[in-house]
């Protein structure tokens, strides 16, 4: 069983800035996952051709299961909207999390994270960058309880603010609202943390440790495999794991193999 988590720059190549989806179809497929999880990912926004970049990406892996959880209505770092609890979105161009199976899906949960109340600073990099004070925006988690070969698992992704200390507290959350849920239980997805804090926070064991930001020269882990250590012994054993360079996005996927 293949794992793998992968910010994709809503699909941009860091190169030339352009969305292909014939390009992230040949990211994804490459990853030959059974379980994806997607982090900035688009549905119906203008800057990726209105596309559906989730669907996109089942199709590429020849997925039945997929879902698109949004964390905002509108365009991120512009104009936005949190969602509540009973609005999806549909029909108005959002942003958030994706996750893509092979398996069958039991469930599916979603827990919505509030932003940090203050604006932060963050340094953009190029021509006409540097510290700048960006508003943080809403985060939202999407599990899905699996039943697959080796039993029925707990699988979730999520993308962390980059606030430091608030994606902290939003991570205790994550973990909170996840044991909720069956064990074993992985959290895949881009927490915005090193791989240390992001053990000790959660005391959940790190299934892969290889930097994978920025992708032209990963420098540190902000993308991780985590695996809740409370029935952790029912999962296969870890036997490969990688960072594979890819055509799209500033960031590396993660990929875990079980056997």
């Amino acid at each position: 069983m293949r794992l793998a988590t992968f910010n994709v720059l809503h699909g941009r190549s860091a190169t030339d800035g352009l969305v292909d989806p014939d390009r992230l179809t040949a990211a994804v497929t490459a990853l030959d996952a059974d379980i994806l999880a997607l982090q900035e990912v688009d549905r119906d926004q203008h800057r990726s051709g209105h596309l559906d970049l989730t669907t996109v990406a089942a199709h590429a892996l020849d997925a039945d299961h997929h879902r698109f959880a949004a964390a905002l209505v509108g365009t991120p770092g512009a104009h936005f909207r949190p969602l509540r609890h009973d609005d999806d979105g549909h029909g108005e161009p959002c942003y958030g999390v994706g996750l893509v199976t092979r398996h069958p899906v039991h469930s599916w949960h979603i827990t919505r994270l509030r932003p940090a109340p203050v604006r932060s600073p963050v340094y953009l990099p190029g021509p006409g960058g540097g510290p700048v004070l960006l508003r943080d925006e809403p985060r939202v988690v999407l599990a899905a309880v699996l039943d697959t070969p080796h039993g029925r698992i707990t699988v979730a992704a999520t993308h962390l603010s980059f606030v430091p200390g608030w994606n902290i507290h939003q991570l205790r959350q994550v973990v909170r609202a996840l044991r909720a849920l069956p064990a074993p239980r992985i959290l895949l997805g881009d927490l915005n943390l090193p791989a240390g804090p992001a053990h000790l926070v959660t005391g959940w064991h790190p299934l892969a440790r290889h930097p994978t930001y920025p992708a032209h020269l990963p420098r540190v882990q902000l993308d991780h495999i985590l695996a809740d250590p409370h029935g952790r012994h029912r999962l296969p054993p870890v036997t490969h794991t990688t960072t594979p360079p890819s055509t799209i996005s500033d960031h590396r996927p993660l990929v875990v193999d079980l056997g």
